[in-house]
């Protein structure tokens, strides 16, 4: 096998170029996959755009991309379950294992994870990455390693979700439909929520949750949203609320639209890591808020979701790029999200 691999590094805000890179070593308990698509998360792109997320600052030379999916080439001797040729999808945090979250299986909340492309830690916009074989899920034979991929924001879906306690029966709005609000879509259609209101300003992202089931979407932009959604529920408000979007305008709103007793599920990271909420309006409904961290435990439930066909994931991606593009297609992300929902590269 070659013994240099191209990788995507940012050297600066908005700016990478293609490099040269040794191909990793594994250890015993390691799999080297080739990586074949990676998703762009908005992530990728607050990096790529600010040079940060809050206070946590990249430094150059650094390497994005966290949402990988591939075929493993090489398998440590102590690897069990895995073998060259398997395709899988990668869960991109190792956590340390023996703190008390990783102990009581809240290992997202793990003090020491270490992160594709959350710095210090590098991402895998490259052609070959090393990964610890528990952490690599196999894919069946009918899902590709693209729709293996956006296992990742899937999973944020279905953290989300659950962390809402979804069910049959109830209503549920979704503020913000990019990708992590249609992935919740999705995941909320899995657990039996069959009335899903999604509120956007961007008329493309609205269209494309109807595509993938919503009963109702309200242009924010040209309806009072929290009028429609009190309309639409008979002046009740809604049985659960996903607030995607990250913003304190979109957090205001969906305690408005929340019924008595409901629950509010935060979702979306706000640029600023400050809200003024309503929170007396809040006490008054007595609401129930949850919050989501990444995920844990979700990547063979979501994998299933898909290879049953109850996911169908592809129909999220809007735009595919090469990992020679990546420059442009990292740009056109940013510069054109009224039309690009999701974006993937294949390596």
């Amino acid at each position: 096998m070659e013994k240099k691999m191209k990788v995507a590094v940012m050297t600066d805000i908005m700016t990478t170029e293609l490099v040269e890179r040794e191909i990793p070593e594994i250890k015993e308990d390691e799999v080297l996959v080739k990586i074949e698509y990676v998703g762009v998360c908005g992530s990728d792109l607050h990096y790529y755009e600010q040079g940060a997320i809050g206070d946590v600052k990249a430094e150059y030379p650094f390497v994005l991309g966290h949402e990988a999916a591939g075929t493993v080439v090489e398998a440590g001797e102590k690897v069990k379950g895995l073998q060259p040729g398997d395709r899988v999808a990668l869960e991109p945090g190792k956590t340390c294992g023996q703190c008390e979250f990783c102990r009581t299986g809240k290992y997202n909340l793990c003090p020491e994870v270490e992160f594709f492309a959350t710095p210090p830690y590098d991402g895998v916009f490259q052609e070959y990455a090393a990964h610890k074989a528990d952490l690599c899920f196999k894919l069946p034979d009918q899902v590709s390693t693209k729709e293996g991929a956006l296992i990742e924001p899937l999973a944020v879906g279905f953290h989300a979700a659950n962390q809402g306690k979804a069910g049959f029966g109830q209503t549920a709005v979704i503020i913000g439909s990019g990708c992590i609000g249609l992935v919740t879509l999705l995941a909320l259609k899995t657990k039996g929520v069959d009335r899903i209101i999604v509120v956007d300003i961007i008329e493309k992202r609205l269209q494309k949750a109807l595509e993938l089931g919503a009963s109702h979407v309200i242009n924010g932009k040209e309806q009072d949203a929290v009028k429609e959604v009190l309309n639409l529920t008979g002046g009740m408000g809604s049985d659960l609320v996903f607030e995607t979007a990250g913003t304190e305008l979109t957090a205001s709103q969906g305690i408005q639209m929340a019924k008595k007793g409901s629950t509010v599920v935060l979702v979306g990271y706000s640029s600023s890591g400050k809200m003024n909420l309503p929170m007396s309006l809040a006490l008054d409904k007595e609401l129930c808020f949850q919050t989501v961290f990444r995920y844990r435990h979700i990547y063979p439930m979501a994998i299933q979701a898909v290879a049953s066909g109850k996911v169908d994931i592809n129909r999220i991606v809007t735009n595919e790029y090469t990992l020679d593009q990546i420059g442009e297609g990292l740009e056109q992300c940013v510069h054109n999200k009224a039309e690009i929902v999701k974006a993937v590269i294949k390596i």
